[in-house]
């Protein structure tokens, strides 16, 4: 007799006999999602940006490590919070054992949030902060920390003095929030350097941040077609791919100092290039993984910390090639992600 498929419809059993092939038919399927019963949805910000699929990877490998299952599901746009809310409610009615989540909007998510915790499924915030404390812990990146880091290289680089421009992200992105104002802190404190541009917004793509770059920057274009900026920081990968590109069609690369966020291909070609004076670069692939692990140590009774730190530092083209930069420049994502 052949195996039973978990896709073959009923034959004709008694009703005792099929309710029981049911609860066997149910049992075996679930075996083979996960080894251990348990499910965890992990819910990013976006899907098409290179630091996501670096959040897959490392949820993938912990997944693997630790024999749980995982579902990966996100808006395709960062700024969908009706598709992201949508995502956690989905997950809540479905009964899944947790969700690790990068909210899109520090506010927007709370409700959804409180209420994963009222029908008793876990919640670990990842990447982006997340008001309230319905959430078993935060694993994230310090972005304040890394935003001083921006704005000391920078003001280095200008040697004290000169005129800067920041392009924000988006309004409700905890993350980026931290790293703009940690970079104007970190700028306040070097009075020879003004801040002459710092309230515009990018947006959740790079066609709309090129777009908005390109207005912010014409503004401080010279009669001879030079800028009268000396350095620009951008705080993730979106607004820093469009800037790069502005100031590429633009013949204003590598003219200007310009530190960025985030890795992708197209930016250590920029940095290699000198079109980037240096990147901030958190460690996406172990935030995923830690994220993951930590929820299955939560779901197995154990104790977790409450905030997380998965390390930031920045890389300039000089020491690019050092082992540990490599790494973070270079993931190798598709160990983890196989399709």
């Amino acid at each position: 007799m052949n195996p039973i498929s978990c896709r073959r419809g009923p034959t004709r059993w008694s009703a005792p006999t099929y309710l029981l092939v049911l609860l066997l038919l149910s049992a075996s399927c679930t075996r083979q999602q996960s080894a251990s019963g348990l499910t965890i949805a992990v819910i990013p910000k976006g899907t098409s940006h290179v630091f996501w699929q670096s959040i897959h990877a490392g949820a993938a490998k912990a997944a693997q490590e630790l024999g749980v299952a995982i579902i990966w599901r996100g808006p395709l746009r960062e700024d969908d919070r009706a598709s992201q809310v949508s995502e956690v409610e989905g997950f809540i009615s479905r009964g899944v054992s947790g969700i690790v989540l990068a909210p899109l909007d520090d506010s927007a998510l709370a409700p959804p949030v409180a209420g994963a915790r009222r029908r008793g499924i876990p919640v670990v915030v990842i990447d982006s902060g997340l008001k309230g404390s319905d959430y078993v812990s935060f694993v994230a990146t310090d972005n304040r920390a890394g935003g001083r880091l921006a704005g000391e290289q920078l003001a280095s680089l200008l040697h004290d003095s000169g005129k800067v421009v920041m392009l924000r992200y988006a309004e409700g992105s905890e993350s980026t929030m931290q790293r703009e104002e940690g970079f104007l802190e970190a700028i306040a404190a070097h009075k020879g350097i003004q801040v002459v541009s710092a309230n515009q917004f990018g947006g959740a793509d790079v066609e709309g941040a090129y777009k908005k770059s390109e207005s912010m920057l014409a503004g401080f274009k010279k009669p001879d077609g030079g800028l009268d900026v000396d350095g620009i920081f951008t705080p993730n990968e979106s607004t820093t791919l469009a800037m790069v590109r502005v100031l590429q069609s633009n013949g204003w690369a590598g003219k200007r100092r310009f530190i960025g966020f985030d890795a992708s291909d197209l930016l250590v070609k920029a940095l290699a290039a000198g079109d980037l004076d240096g990147l901030v670069l958190q460690d996406p692939v172990n935030m995923g993984y830690l994220g993951v692990k930590t929820m299955v140590s939560h779901l197995k009774g154990n104790a977790v910390e409450k905030r997380i730190d998965t390390g930031v530092r920045l890389v300039t083209r000089e020491h690019m090639n050092d082992p540990d930069a490599k790494e973070l420049l270079h993931p190798d994502l598709s160990r983890w992600l196989k399709n």
